[in-house]
């Protein structure tokens, strides 16, 4: 049984999203800020985590910019339609989804489906060769790693997904749209901006000059590629 950390300082949120997640059949831990919810991450046993963004003590986006420090468990921001998604999933905090309020329960437990399948494979898809190295970036789907220039790189499983991706073909060009798909196995509404947005953490751990990349270029009003004649060095 998954364990879900619910965070949210609105105890009615918290209660009626126990009572969906706990007919899908997970288990359910609460906590109403960010301070308690690393806590509760910090003694294990914790999947996914559902995070309010506007809270007391340490609003969502403190928590899990913390959180990313210590581990790469899903996080899912509950965001008001308000708050601008960029600022949600940007900053360098490293969340991996978001649901706006007042959220549909279906299409939540379908994201928290996701990104659990996800987290427990590490990988959203499987890749034609075990590992695969462009210039100085390597992945190894069997052993679920990254590195960059000899040295491990941690990422997200989103980050993962889509670096796998680019990488399975490169010189391709994904749209946004695709990528989405691909990663989330959701329909794309939205894509545009959440890609962009993972993307631009995922040349900051990758690339020595984020805003000169080498290796994931934009190609614009099409889509992302993986540079296929990359060099190292």
């Amino acid at each position: 049984m998954n364990t879900v950390l619910v965070c949210d300082d609105d105890r009615d949120i918290v209660s009626a999203l126990k009572i969906y997640l706990t007919a899908e059949g997970y288990s359910v831990l609460e906590a109403y800020d960010g301070a308690q919810a690393l806590e509760i991450v910090r003694q294990g046993s914790v999947e996914l985590v559902l995070m309010d963004v506007m809270m007391p003590v340490m609003d969502g986006i403190a928590a899990t910019a913390r959180l990313r420090e210590e581990s790469n468990i899903p996080v899912i921001m509950l965001t008001a339609k308000s708050e601008d998604i960029d600022k949600v999933l940007g900053l360098g905090i490293g969340a991996d989804d978001y649901v706006t309020k007042p959220f549909n329960p279906v299409e939540l437990m379908a994201r928290v489906k996701s990104q659990l399948r996800r987290y427990t494979r590490l990988g959203g898809q499987s890749s034609t060769t075990a590992a695969v190295t462009i210039g100085g970036v390597s992945v190894n789907d069997d052993e679920k790693s990254v590195t960059l220039d000899g040295e491990p790189v941690s990422l997200t499983p989103i980050e993962y997904s889509i670096l796998l991706t680019l990488m399975s073909q490169p010189g391709k060009v994904f749209s946004s749209a695709e990528i989405y798909r691909r990663v989330w196995n959701d329909s794309a509404i939205g894509a545009e901006k959440t890609v962009a947005v993972h993307i631009r953490h995922l040349r900051e751990k990758i690339e020595i000059n984020p805003a000169n990349p080498r290796y994931i270029k934009v190609v614009w009003g099409q889509g992302y590629k993986f540079e296929k004649d990359a060099h190292a060095g």
